[in-house]
């Protein structure tokens, strides 16, 4: 008696597609300012020292300067005392704008 032969397994369903990997969105690369011109200086001036928190990240983010240009910022208003620090570690600086007496 010979053994009957399975039938081969269909090419329809599921587990016979190959799955099509997506190839992911891509995020442009940022234009950001690297030298600091007469605008970009006035508006670091004004805007920064009222922020709550103030870190070189968010001066990337919100005025769209370069990393070195953020630091260079962030140590001029430091020295001008219009900012005051509150965590100094070698990877990231916080700052906090300054408070009266009164808050």
């Amino acid at each position: 008696m010979a053994k009957a032969k399975a039938p081969p397994p269909s090419s329809g369903g599921k587990a016979a597609k190959k799955k099509k990997w997506s190839k992911g969105k891509v995020k442009d690369k940022a234009q950001h300012a690297v030298v600091c011109d007469k605008v970009t200086f006035d508006r670091i001036m004004k805007e920064a020292p009222t922020w709550r928190l103030i870190s070189q990240s968010i001066l990337i983010e919100r005025l769209k300067v370069n990393g070195s240009l953020a630091r260079v910022a962030i140590r001029h208003l430091e020295k001008e005392g219009l900012i005051k620090r509150i965590v100094h570690h070698s990877g990231q600086l916080i700052y906090t704008r300054l408070t009266t007496a009164s808050d």
